[in-house]
């Protein structure tokens, strides 16, 4: 199995599935018309922000956290059919506790 390894400050976080959506009539929701989860866990860190100076400030997320993300963050990619977020720290809103 391949590794992502996200460099500076990059996160690659994987969405948490979301159960099958039923209206209260009863209809089910298919996934095309669904929006996808802002929610997902971290998979892996990169070692730090860059800043200009050449200091390196350390990620705020860990590995394991749970994370709310922008609605249009990240890139997705596919690897060993898992699909992955790569996106900047910054566009992580909150860590869930």
């Amino acid at each position: 199995m391949a590794r992502l390894r996200p460099l500076y400050d990059k996160i690659v976080v994987k969405r948490m599935e979301e159960q099958e959506q039923k209206t209260p009539s009863g209809i089910i929701i298919p996934d095309t018309a669904k929006e996808k989860p802002q929610i997902g866990e971290v998979i892996a860190v990169g070692d730090g922000k860059l800043l200009s100076n050449g200091q390196i400030v350390s990620p705020k997320v860990k590995k394991g956290d749970r994370v709310v993300f922008n609605k249009y963050a990240g890139t997705e990619v596919e690897l060993d059919g898992e699909k992955y977020l790569i996106m900047s720290e910054d566009e992580v809103l909150a860590v869930i506790e």
